[in-house]
């Protein structure tokens, strides 16, 4: 496994957390957070198989800290997310994944009472409990973990001087190998966009 990623999201973090903080330089948020697979997300078994994931809502956590009056570093967490693989259209294999994401984000107003951003990092994300069933029923699904970009724009709207309503947008590299049975049969481009709206707490 490729560890640049995770070294450079370790310093970041620890950069963030060794700075002196004042009032309001922390903040959370949490809400509802929508991940939307891109459609005709690859091709398994030598393109015989065409591979499509399903869409889900879940809670979606966000911890904060701002370096400067513009610049925050801010992680993306999230409860599990479930999805189902289809397989030429026939439901295959239900997974949960957690998506990691440490971004890097630039505010254009964050004085304002709307509050522009842009934001840049690197997702990490985490698959398990693969169940098979339907065309699939009786093999052993293994679905890659995945190390990838991600990309974000979004609106902040401050309400008072501590809390904000945030709605934003990632999109995410998400690639990952697919394992039958221990057999590698393909990749799927995941690449989802990420949809949130979030309460935020600044303290």
């Amino acid at each position: 496994m490729n560890r640049t990623p995770l070294l450079l999201a370790t310093l970041a973090m620890g950069l963030a957390l060794a700075l002196p903080a004042q009032a309001g330089d922390w903040y959370v948020r949490a809400g509802a957070t929508h991940v939307d697979p891109k459609s005709n997300s690859g091709e398994l078994a030598g393109g015989a198989l065409d591979a499509d994931i399903d869409s889900q809502t879940g809670l979606g956590l966000i911890i904060g800290r701002r370096l400067n009056d513009n610049l925050s570093l801010e992680l993306l967490a999230a409860t599990p997310f479930e999805h189902t693989v289809s397989l030429n259209g026939a439901d295959a294999v239900d997974f949960k994944h957690l998506p990691p994401t440490l971004s890097l984000v630039y505010g254009f107003n964050p004085e304002g009472k709307v509050n522009p951003f842009l934001g840049a990092g690197v997702n990490y994300t985490w698959t398990f409990s693969e169940r098979e069933y339907g065309p699939l029923d009786g093999t052993e699904v293994k679905i890659d973990n995945s190390w990838g970009l991600a990309a974000q724009a979004g609106l902040a709207f401050n309400l008072s001087e501590r809390w904000e309503l945030v709605l934003d947008a990632r999109w995410i590299d998400i690639d990952a190998d697919v394992f039958v049975n221990g057999a590698n049969v393909g990749g799927v481009a995941v690449d989802p966009m990420v949809i949130g709206l979030h309460l935020g707490y600044r303290f």
